[in-house]
């Protein structure tokens, strides 16, 4: 119990599923048994989330520092911020209040985590239109998480079973996307994607590369990224001792690395990753109109720090309905202590 890692779960946009999938998650007393959880957001919405699921069991611990946690089964710690006003709060709605409350937690989070107060931090998800709205221009965690902790080569991995997946760009435009297909960034993103599988225990990872093009680009005959940018980008890889290979056709890469053929996936572009990720992990009951699984996670790679987070947004249309699936969450919470449990393990060895 003693090497159980320190997570900071950030609360999320309030307005959204958040709340719920963090509780739901807290319940399960083997996150205790492996780690020592505290939420960071607003108590007051913790407690209405609690009251909700109706779950007389737990009690809430309002903190203002780490070192006050409990950390105990039974009882929710909470790292308050003064972030919101329960008479204004609006559920399922986009916010600029909620999407403040949702910066202020991540932003609390990397300075908890840059302090070394706590070992890991989890997200829970936030929208981007209240993000924006409250004036903070981020396309998302991640690139709030690459500006705060001033990291300029990053990118984001979704994994689900077999399956990982780690992007060349995300939030930009397709067009945009094309143009950032570079030798440079194909690189980085692939000693990323092996720096990613060593953190995650493979000791040798076989990345494969996706071409960008259908049938990655025929030699040449539906587009020249391939071989301009793409296969340059693998041969200095495997100069440094890395075994990538490709550019493979996207549309065969991903079932062979579901069956075990390669240990991560570099995509050269949001949806070329997000797509076959989310029909391996999001299973939808058309009989019982609910979603029976919402499982991978995303991870943010290149950071000083330890992010891990929930791949699905906050679900306004079920948010504060008690349907929500917490998988995902749990799913996000277990790489967060195993990314952590090796950090710390390797820190202690240096020392």
């Amino acid at each position: 119990m003693n090497n159980r890692p320190i997570l900071g779960i950030t609360m999320g946009d309030p307005s959204g599923i958040g709340p719920e999938i963090i509780l739901k998650a807290l319940f399960e007393k083997q996150v205790y048994d492996d780690s020592k959880p505290v939420i960071i957001g607003d108590h007051k919405v913790i407690n209405k989330a609690l009251k909700l699921l109706n779950n007389d069991s737990f009690s809430i611990n309002v903190v203002g520092n780490v070192d006050a946690c409990l950390f105990e089964y039974g009882t929710i710690d909470v790292f308050h911020l003064e972030l919101v006003d329960m008479e204004k709060f609006t559920i399922g709605e986009v916010s600029s209040m909620s999407g403040n409350a949702a910066f202020q937690c991540v932003k609390t989070a990397i300075e908890l985590a840059l302090q070394n107060k706590i070992d890991a931090t989890i997200t829970a998800p936030l929208n981007k239109e209240s993000l924006n709205l409250a004036g903070f221009k981020y396309s998302g965690h991640t690139e709030i998480y690459a500006e705060l902790t001033k990291t300029s080569d990053y990118s984001m991995m979704l994994a689900e079973g077999n399956l990982k997946v780690v992007h060349v760009s995300t939030h930009v435009s397709l067009r945009q996307a094309c143009d950032l297909v570079k030798r440079e960034r194909v690189l980085a993103v692939i000693e990323l994607a092996y720096n990613a599988c060593r953190d995650l225990g493979i000791k040798s990872p076989k990345i494969a590369v996706a071409g960008l093009n259908p049938h990655a680009g025929e030699n040449g005959l539906f587009g020249t990224e391939e071989i301009n940018e793409i296969m340059p980008a693998i041969s200095d890889a495997k100069a440094k001792g890395l075994d990538a290979s490709g550019p493979y056709p996207p549309d065969t890469i991903f079932p062979k690395a579901v069956g075990g053929f390669y240990d991560i996936v570099v995509a050269m572009y949001h949806d070329q990753g997000h797509i076959p990720l989310k029909v391996l992990g999001f299973q939808y009951d058309q009989e019982k109109q609910n979603w029976k699984a919402v499982n991978g996670i995303n991870v943010t790679l290149g950071l000083p720090i330890i992010r891990s987070s929930v791949d699905h947004g906050t679900a306004f249309e079920i948010a504060w309905k008690q349907i929500a699936n917490q998988s995902s969450m749990l799913q996000a919470i277990d790489y967060g202590i195993k990314l952590a449990k090796i950090r710390i393990a390797r820190s202690q060895n240096e020392d």
